[in-house]
């Protein structure tokens, strides 16, 4: 491997990549130079080997604070790919099912027309509840069980398992659901097993220590999930109840919740390692996951036009399957990305996963020239 700093004018990138794989510093580099980068990681695994680990810019629009190589960042709903990851440890750990009911955990669930609605129907949005069904607050977001129970007795928008719609609140009845199965909240269970047996730099919420690490969000334009969808149905005003801006994540009330859908922290070299570990075993033989359950979580569970995203969009359990080429040339991968371009992704034809973590936030949800000058990269590379 190779490590060096680039410079220009005031640019800096840090990091190594393999002699083989410079090309994947250079449009790193470039989108500092050329598309509006402040301070970023990006990362990248060929077959379960770090090939980059790349990191530079400023963690402040007064470039003032360097972004370093332990800089985390909130990766908005690249948490969403996070939460996959743990349900498909749960699977693996023969804890649950994918196809398990919903309401054989959590009975009062199943109120309203739920009662069919399984574990892998929710995490691919299935569930036709697309926010809260009367006004919500951005506390009603981080309240945790009250804010459950409350969705638990909603009736879906159409019949359960027929359309998919895009939603943030299924994080705060995954994060439910995940505590009743397994015991813990999901924001222990990060902690103490993909953070502390694993190594990994990820956490759900921040936690008080990781604050003097952590990149200020940042936006050339006011950031607003109103902006992300036009209101023009029920099921996509569902997703901006509450709405939602940027400068929450600098809240504590945000920092310290635990909503698996939405307030991950996170880097670039983390997110590379997650999906890597669903590829193959790290140095010391462990996976994250057996293949038969990430087979599970990553197989397409419903495919057509997304009633939020008006999209076509083909979800997975917790992920996101490749559509539009936005995780590379092959149809296998799945990852998740995030509000403003964050995004992690592995893809089992090519052994590769990737991930880019950043603070410039973009309004560009599915055509951010940032993250296709990075994908494309790691291809022409590979």
């Amino acid at each position: 491997m190779s490590t060096q700093t680039v410079r220009s004018g005031d640019i800096v990138v840090h990091g190594y990549c393999a002699p083989e794989h410079e090309r994947l510093r250079e449009a790193f580099h470039k989108n500092f130079r050329d598309l509006g980068e402040v301070g970023a990681s990006f990362a990248v695994t060929v077959h379960g080997e770090l090939v980059a680990d790349l990191w530079g810019g400023w963690k402040d629009i007064a470039a003032t604070v360097p972004w370093e190589q332990n800089t985390i960042a909130c990766i908005w709903s690249t948490s969403k790919g996070l939460g996959g990851v743990c349900f498909a440890m749960l699977i693996d750990r023969g804890l649950a099912s994918f196809e398990d009911k919903i309401s054989k955990y959590w009975p009062e669930f199943a109120a309203n027309g739920k009662g069919e609605l399984t574990i892998g129907m929710l995490l691919s949005h299935q569930s036709g509840i697309t926010g809260f069904d009367t006004p919500a607050t951005l506390e009603d977001m981080f309240a945790g069980e009250p804010s459950a129970r409350r969705l638990a007795a909603q009736t879906p928008l159409w019949p359960i398992g027929t359309a998919s719609g895009y939603s943030n609140v299924i994080g705060i009845i995954a994060t439910e659901l995940f505590k009743r199965i397994e015991g813990r909240s999901i924001q222990q269970f990060v902690a103490e097993e993909l953070k502390g047996s694993f190594g990994l730099d990820i956490s759900v919420g921040l936690l008080p220590e990781d604050r003097p690490r952590v990149a200020s969000m940042l936006s050339e334009k006011k950031m607003d999930s109103r902006n992300a969808v036009p209101s023009l149905s029920e099921a996509q005003r569902g997703l901006q109840n509450p709405p939602l801006t940027s400068e929450v994540a600098d809240t504590l009330e945000f920092q310290r919740a635990d909503v698996i859908a939405m307030n991950a922290f996170s880097n670039a070299r983390a997110l590379a390692s997650m999906y890597g570990l669903l590829l193959k075993p790290g140095k010391d033989g462990r996976t994250l996951a057996g293949s038969s359950a990430v087979a599970e979580a990553s197989k397409v569970r419903i495919d057509g036009i997304d009633k939020v995203r008006g999209i076509r969009r083909p979800w997975a359990a917790g992920f996101l399957r490749n559509v539009d080429d936005c995780w590379g040339p092959n149809p296998q991968a799945f990852g998740h990305g995030g509000w403003g371009g964050s995004f992690g992704f592995a893809d089992p034809a090519a052994d590769v996963s990737v991930g880019y973590v950043m603070n410039m936030m973009s309004d560009q949800m599915d055509a951010n020239p940032r993250r296709r000058a990075l994908v494309d990269a790691v291809y022409a590379a590979i």
